[in-house]
């Protein structure tokens, strides 16, 4: 069909010209170019969703282990302006001494644990921990902790940050 109506203008060659080839690449370089913008956009959302997803996981740790051993605590020390480290003391039923210190050392939150004096046992719980301008704190009174977790990850215009706050109420004493 398209031989027909260039043999009617009196064209009488095939194939492309120079001009038809210069238009298609053009086409396909912004075709291209739109693929390529959008498999950046997309890379850069992932790493985002899972620094987000990290930096949750390291504070609901956090809380979920403060707030365990908080509630099951009689005594509670806080140090230091933002409050750790953290020491909680308790009795159990058979007369067990536990002792937990949660303090933070170089943005890493760890957990060290004893019974009756033994050999302590440290965790790790929550790496990349925002200690700039008191975002993570614990503050005790009246049988009430007050705890917030901030939780740094990524770098520059990319770090996600996310804080996660929890009250604590202590068992009474009799």
């Amino acid at each position: 069909m398209i031989s027909r109506i260039l043999k009617r203008f009196g064209c009488s060659q095939r194939g492309f010209t120079l001009i038809e080839l210069m238009i298609a690449l053009a086409i396909m370089a912004l075709i291209g170019g739109g693929a390529t913008i959008a498999t950046v956009q997309i890379l850069k959302q992932s790493v985002r969703n899972r620094d987000f997803t990290t930096a949750s996981q390291f504070t609901m740790n956090a809380i979920h282990w403060i707030s365990r051993d908080a509630e099951m605590s009689q005594v509670v020390t806080t140090n230091g302006t933002t409050g750790f480290p953290l020491t909680l003391r308790w009795t159990d039923w058979s007369n067990g001494q536990y002792q937990v210190i949660y303090s933070i050392e170089n943005n890493i939150l760890k957990r060290k644990y004893s019974i009756n004096g033994g050999q302590q046992t440290q965790t790790i719980l929550a790496e990349s921990v925002n200690t700039v301008s008191q975002n993570t704190t614990c503050q005790y009174s009246n049988k009430v902790l007050n705890l917030q977790v901030t939780a740094t990850v990524g770098k520059g215009a990319y770090a996600v940050t996310v804080a996660n706050t929890r009250e604590i109420f202590m068992r009474s004493m009799p």
